[in-house]
């Protein structure tokens, strides 16, 4: 993964709210005017948005879309705390304080022409925007696979393109994707129509089980979500010894690498370190943060 120099890298703008559309589950999709971000920004960054103007600390929410021409960026997020209560009170034409792009982002390796992309939750924001980024490259084929336990922040739809090893009732998509000419399924334990029912790891193990070697061997993996899914997906490439790329989610402070506040052991060929997930990261080698 790249690590690019900060310096001159990170843009402060005032981002005018466009769209702010409340769903199901305590979440929102936030689309902004960010013309700055939407030219720099890469599948993996987030931004750090000021909730508020009473609230002075900002909240890291992770890059779902952009467009770099119309210069807008869009966001998936889920109330949990204060912040995010505040964020989702501000309506379309009110001004956004905006940090971004901050962090690494996700590389596709030469040989990855089948790249596996998973979500879970509000991880997965990063994997629509690889998806995005990766939809006008001919000859990859990339599968996404999304997982949520609350009602998915969109529409599914069943998809009309087929994957190979996944049965056939498990037709449930994200629309988005499906227009993009990607392929992408759901899983869930809560018994969604046409939804895999079950983890996404179990799901992915699934298509992984039905390719064959040399496809197998063009396939990547990367993932973003909660703890333990990340810790499961670790376990699934190395399973099928897969390369395999995490984005962590985890409380940060400052967003920007000064105050160390999101610190994480990592394992590096010198020996033990510790990382900033805002600048270090947030996409690690999962070999690196589970061995």
């Amino acid at each position: 993964m790249k690590h690019p120099p900060h310096r001159d890298s990170l843009v402060v703008e005032q981002a005018l709210i466009i769209t702010h559309q409340a769903r199901a589950g305590a979440q929102h999709v936030l689309r902004v005017q960010a013309p700055d971000t939407a030219r720099r920004a890469k599948a993996g960054n987030f931004a750090h948005l000021q909730c508020h103007p009473m609230l002075p600390m900002r909240r890291p929410i992770s890059i779902m879309c952009c467009d770099a021409e119309q210069g807008w960026v869009e966001f998936l997020y889920k109330v949990v705390g204060e912040g995010t209560r505040l964020l989702s009170q501000r309506q379309a034409g009110d001004v956004i304080s905006m940090i971004a792009p901050i962090g690494n982002y996700f590389e596709v390796p030469p040989q990855a022409k089948r790249p596996l992309l998973i979500g879970g939750g509000v991880g997965m924001p990063p994997m629509i925007f690889m998806a995005q980024q990766l939809r006008r490259q001919a000859q990859i084929q990339p599968l996404v696979i999304l997982g949520s336990e609350v009602p998915f922040p969109f529409d599914a739809a069943p998809s009309r393109i087929m994957v190979p090893g996944i049965a056939a009732d498990v037709i449930a998509a994200m629309p988005l994707l499906d227009d993009w000419g990607v392929a992408s399924r759901l899983a869930s334990l809560q018994g969604y129509a046409g939804v895999y029912q079950g983890y996404v790891t179990d799901l992915a193990r699934q298509y992984l089980q039905s390719v064959t070697d040399a496809q197998r061997g063009e396939v990547s993996v990367f993932a973003c979500g909660p703890h333990a899914m990340l810790s499961a997906v670790a376990a699934l490439a190395r399973e099928f010894s897969l390369p395999c790329q995490l984005s962590l989610e985890e409380f940060m402070a400052c967003g920007v690498g000064g105050c160390a506040g999101c610190v994480v052991p990592v394992s590096l060929p010198e020996g033990p370190a510790m990382k900033r997930v805002c600048v270090d990261g947030p996409v690690f080698d999962a070999r690196q943060v589970f061995s």
